[in-house]
């Protein structure tokens, strides 16, 4: 009887553990989902869509719980979305893009963003790196004038 009440309780456990992980990673992983509408916005040639998209962005950074990502990186995320949001300027958007791709890199090192692989993936002639869902290059630095340029730089699974 002891022994099927220890089972019954680890197995609970077990439960809240990975209920209360899934739940981490939806938030972290609609994050991932805001940034890569930022991207194809950027990719598109298409500021007003890239200010909606980061607006979107940081509505859900701020949504997310501090015990989930610390303060400091919402913080940076957010500055650099918010930074992305108000400029009207496609050159100034891209130029923010720099240094929210580098930090969600780093967040999909450390969170399971997606159920499929994200591709991490860079120009050479930007010097950039970016996040994708696909490994077809669609670049977010040059858009239509060099859509096509760049490569997969390595592979988050």
């Amino acid at each position: 009887m002891k022994k099927y009440i220890i089972t019954a309780v680890f197995s609970l456990f077990s439960i809240i553990s990975i209920s209360a992980q899934s739940k981490k990673d939806a938030q972290v992983s609609k994050l991932y989902q805001n940034y890569i509408s930022i991207k194809s916005a950027l990719a598109s040639d298409d500021a007003d869509k890239t200010s909606k998209a980061a607006t979107e962005f940081i509505k859900t950074a701020s949504a997310i719980d501090y015990k989930v990502v610390s303060e400091g990186n919402l913080n940076t995320l957010r500055k650099d979305a918010t930074a992305i949001s108000d400029a009207r300027a496609i050159t100034a958007q891209r130029e923010t893009f720099y240094n929210l791709s580098d930090n969600m890199i780093a967040l999909a090192k450390e969170f399971r963003l997606s159920e499929t692989p994200i591709y991490v993936q860079y120009c050479p002639m930007a010097d950039g790196n970016w996040l994708s869902n696909e490994s077809k290059i669609i670049n977010p630095y040059y858009g239509k004038s060099m859509l096509s340029c760049g490569n997969v730089k390595s592979t988050i699974k």
